[in-house]
């Protein structure tokens, strides 16, 4: 069975009744045949998840990219490359698991894997932090970052966090200087870097490690300088009028296509990348493979000249 939102209540009514039916029909004695009224739901259950998802708010956007049974980092980790070989510590104060990052092979080539991790249950949560890394985090993105550097290797990101950890640990250790230099250095890569926003892309926290020459979102991620429950707090005192920032801040991939943040959007399944996530791999392997392809005809500088000029003309743009 699946987690259903909110809004997927007329589904998620449909759905009951089919498994009671099927129930019903592996009863005692055979049960009863209700194949003809159990194949005429399954077609109005099909028919309502279409009806939902052509039209979702920003706000059900956001509320789908949070799906807990969202595939997280890890599992695209696991899917779409081989021979992945974590690296740990930051060299300087702590290991932070909210960000995994490694060496590994993309069709049979070498690339560095940084992404953040939410963790799939609660223990793997807590694990990870949900995600919010703290500084020793981006300080271990930059020490990948810079080992791929010197050796001519492409980096990939996997974008999934509500934002960088606020804790006054991580305040005092540096966290936005951590930000910062984390961000300098993707600027800074002779390499190519491609970012892909799987879940949620929370202001700093993800722009950190998202700063690539391609970004793209899944088709109902979301990308924003900050969450809507924290942009309605500010703006009206208020958290409870998220939906309302939601559609205010311009957070979907098809809102930031428009206003030409990211360079394209990666479909998912039907319901969510939570319904069939061999589809959702498959699109992103596929997204990857013509983006790396793309980026390998540029040389070292053309690389670095061409990935400062798209983040200074989104300002000229929108200026």
């Amino acid at each position: 069975m699946y987690s259903y939102l909110d809004f997927e209540k007329p589904i998620a009514d449909l759905d009951g009744q089919i498994m009671e039916l099927k129930k019903l029909s592996e009863g005692e004695n055979g049960g009863v045949d209700v194949a003809e009224e159990v194949a005429r739901l399954e077609k109005r259950s099909a028919e309502a998840l279409v009806e939902v998802y052509k039209k979702l708010t920003p706000w059900q956007k956001a509320q789908v990219a949070r799906h807990p049974d969202r595939p997280h980092c890890q599992h695209y980790v696991d899917a779409l490359f081989t021979e992945f070989t974590a690296l740990a510590g930051d060299r300087n104060f702590a290991e932070d698991l909210a960000i995994i990052a490694g060496f590994a092979r993309f069709e049979g080539n070498p690339v560095a894997v940084i992404g953040q991790e939410k963790g799939s249950d609660t223990q793997a949560r807590l694990k990870h932090n949900f995600g919010m890394a703290r500084p020793e985090g981006y300080r271990k993105a930059v020490r990948v970052m810079e080992l791929a550097n010197r050796f001519g290797i492409p980096v990939v990101t996997l974008v999934d966090t509500a934002g960088a950890y606020p804790g006054i640990g991580a305040e005092e250790r540096g966290q936005a200087e951590a930000i910062a230099r984390s961000t300098e250095m993707c600027l800074n890569l002779e390499v190519p870097i491609v970012s892909i926003v799987v879940g949620e892309g929370g202001s700093g926290g993800a722009i950190a490690i998202a700063t690539a020459n391609h970004v793209y979102m899944l088709e109902h991620a979301i990308y924003s300088v900050i969450s809507p429950e924290g942009c309605a707090s500010i703006l009206w005192r208020d958290a409870a009028r998220a939906k309302d920032a939601a559609t205010a801040m311009k957070i979907t991939a098809q809102d930031l296509l428009a206003l030409k943040v990211i360079d394209g959007i990666i479909e998912e399944p039907l319901g969510g990348a939570h319904r069939d996530r061999a589809a959702v791999m498959a699109s992103a392997r596929k997204t990857l493979t013509d983006a790396l392809g793309d980026l390998s005809a540029l040389d070292g500088p053309a690389l670095k000249h061409a990935r400062r000029e798209k983040f200074l003309a989104i300002g000229r743009d929108l200026g």
